[in-house]
């Protein structure tokens, strides 16, 4: 394992690990909430073919930004951008889990050029409006527990909404999170990453789509994502209750993840 540090455009000092040395780069994004070890055991299933880059998101593990300013969407997207020029690489996959599918999707949509194929994991909400205002009030609150109760306690109420493999990667990573940034991090909320599901049309990328199954990442939703993609591919399995650990989660989701690299990564149809 390669440990990284690169710069952001904003000058923040950000984190990644790589993993492999295979023919083609996959970029994998961990959701809000965990770090880059709760997609170690998926990237794993991945090196026989690829090299594998996990960055820990700004705000989240050793990539620290306590900075609420400082996350935004468009500031995610040039963070990954940042991370492949770091690397040296031209043209990479990119996916993630929860906010890291939303990162790959604004990547996608801004430098179409660097995405070849995206990988998304529970796809998170569009909210309208009256949602998105709720969603703000939400993660404004989460942000206040951090701050003064600390992550266990900022943790605690939300966890129960989602399966079980959310709470288990993000326990994990408690002890590895900076609160601060952790609190800063939850400033996303009020910012817009989409505001209708039909500006992905615009996305030209092949996208493999694979479903949530909580309120925050409705499988309906991700079923409608994959039909507006111009080359979305919905895989017949999902971020279900039935996975409890990091390890359930690459097992179930590997073989397809594998099969749409091998179709769409390795010399196929791009």
């Amino acid at each position: 394992m390669t440990e990284l540090t690169y710069t952001a455009a904003d000058g923040t000092p950000l984190y990644a690990v790589a993993r492999g040395t295979g023919e083609s780069t996959v970029v994998l994004l961990h959701g809000g909430g965990p770090d880059h070890h709760s997609l170690l055991p998926l990237a794993e299933r991945l090196l026989d073919r690829h090299t594998v880059v996990l960055p820990d998101l700004r705000g989240y593990g050793r990539s620290r930004c306590a900075d609420p300013l400082r996350h935004t969407w468009d500031q995610y997207t040039s963070d990954v951008i940042a991370l492949l020029d770091h690397l040296g690489t031209e043209r990479a996959v990119v996916g993630g889990t929860g906010l890291g599918s939303t990162i790959t999707l604004r990547a996608a949509l801004a430098h179409p050029e660097r995405v070849r194929a995206g990988i998304l994991i529970g796809v998170e909400d569009i909210e309208d409006d009256a949602a998105k205002e709720a969603e703000t009030a939400f993660l404004d609150a989460f942000a206040e527990r951090a701050s003064t109760e600390g992550l266990e306690a900022a943790w605690a109420p939300i966890l129960e909404m989602f399966p079980p493999i959310v709470g288990a990667a993000v326990r994990d990573a408690i002890p590895r999170s900076d609160p601060a940034s952790i609190a800063a991090a939850a400033a996303i909320g009020r910012d817009r990453s989409f505001r209708d599901v039909t500006e992905l049309r615009e996305v030209r990328s092949p996208v493999l789509v694979i479903p949530g199954t909580d309120v925050r990442h409705p499988t309906a939703l991700a079923e409608e994502v994959a039909r507006m993609l111009p080359r979305g591919h919905l895989a017949p399995v999902s971020v279900s209750q039935s996975l409890h650990t990091t390890e359930d989660l690459a097992r179930e989701v590997a073989p397809h993840v594998q099969d749409f690299l091998s179709r769409f990564a390795l010399g196929g149809t791009v």
